[in-house]
């Protein structure tokens, strides 16, 4: 595989949130590697999802039940289904994480957004940081571990229907 691009880097961040907001869930699904996570910790400076209480902490499996579980008609709490919209900063390569290790096919990316979510006559504003961590693999890059940080992680949250 030839090498990863600064520019290939930030794309997939930009194509991983328009998937989302366009509840392509399978697609988004697959761009994680078999062993990856999604986790969204419940305080600021966590630093292993296995010691500390985390708003989530899901491997492919549950990411799986979760996609088929909005996806599906019988989901009574998404009638209609919710709708989302990232606005997101420009990733940025964060090339002095400890596991950033372009020669082993490993990068960090980490970007700021705006997360909005909406449902009937509710309207819901996240603001958070994103940390993607990356392997390339042969047809393209995959998600190892994602965390959503949210500016308010600590605050009383209402009920978080799809992911960031």
């Amino acid at each position: 595989m030839s090498a990863i691009t600064d520019q290939q880097l930030v794309d997939f961040v930009y194509a991983e949130a328009r998937m989302l907001d366009e509840r392509r869930f399978e697609a988004w699904l697959d761009l994680f590697t078999e062993d990856g996570y999604y986790w969204m910790p419940l305080e600021h400076g966590q630093t292993d999802p296995r010691l500390h209480t985390s708003l989530l902490y899901e491997d492919k499996l549950l990411l799986r039940v979760r996609a088929e579980r909005l996806a599906g008609q019988r989901t009574f709490s998404q009638q209609p289904k919710s709708r989302s919209h990232h606005l997101l900063a420009r990733p940025e390569i964060e090339t002095a994480h400890e596991w950033h290790a372009p020669e082993k096919g490993q990068y960090v990316v980490r970007t700021a957004f705006h997360y909005v979510e909406t449902r009937l006559d509710q309207q819901i504003l996240y603001a958070a940081w994103s940390t993607h961590q990356l392997v390339a693999a042969e047809d393209g890059l995959r998600i190892r571990l994602k965390r959503v940080d949210l500016v308010n992680c600590d605050s009383a949250l209402r009920s978080i229907q799809l992911l960031m």
